[in-house]
């Protein structure tokens, strides 16, 4: 059994890994909502037109942030799923005295494959997001 919980414990820290960067994409999400309706409710508190096709263009950039936030979520949350499954087919070829080597082959690369594909929409939020920032040139 010592084998196992130590075969078990690489799978353990990337669990703590993918729940890092769910914290991070997470928060960043909830700063896109709340600053969403902050415009919803600006725009439904009645704006000049130009003031509304600001923040009607700001609406926009923050709803691709926010699918953006959306996709990176689930490709994590899979990944994570399928270190758990990577996790439970290690016991169970334990106890059944089975060779799992392929199948943990598979999920880890799967998983590792989801972990890079929610970090490339996690850079694609950033950059939208830094994109999109705009500084007031008086106040720089």
């Amino acid at each position: 059994m010592g084998e196992v919980i130590q075969l078990v414990v690489a799978p353990a820290f990337l669990l703590v890994a993918i729940a890092a960067l769910l914290g991070v994409v997470t928060g960043r999400l909830g700063r896109v909502v709340d600053r969403a309706r902050e415009l919803e409710q600006r725009v439904c508190d009645g704006v000049d037109q130009a003031s509304k096709d600001s923040i009607l263009s700001e609406l926009r950039d923050l709803d691709r942030r926010m699918r953006y936030n959306h996709w990176s979520i689930n490709f994590f949350c899979v990944s994570a799923l399928i270190v758990a499954i990577m996790v439970a087919t290690l016991f169970f070829a334990y106890l059944s005295d089975a060779i799992p080597s392929d199948a943990v082959a598979l999920l880890f690369i799967s998983a590792m494959g989801g972990i890079m594909i929610g970090i490339l929409f996690f850079i694609a939020e950033v950059y939208l997001a830094t994109r999109t920032v705009r500084v007031h040139f008086e106040l720089l």
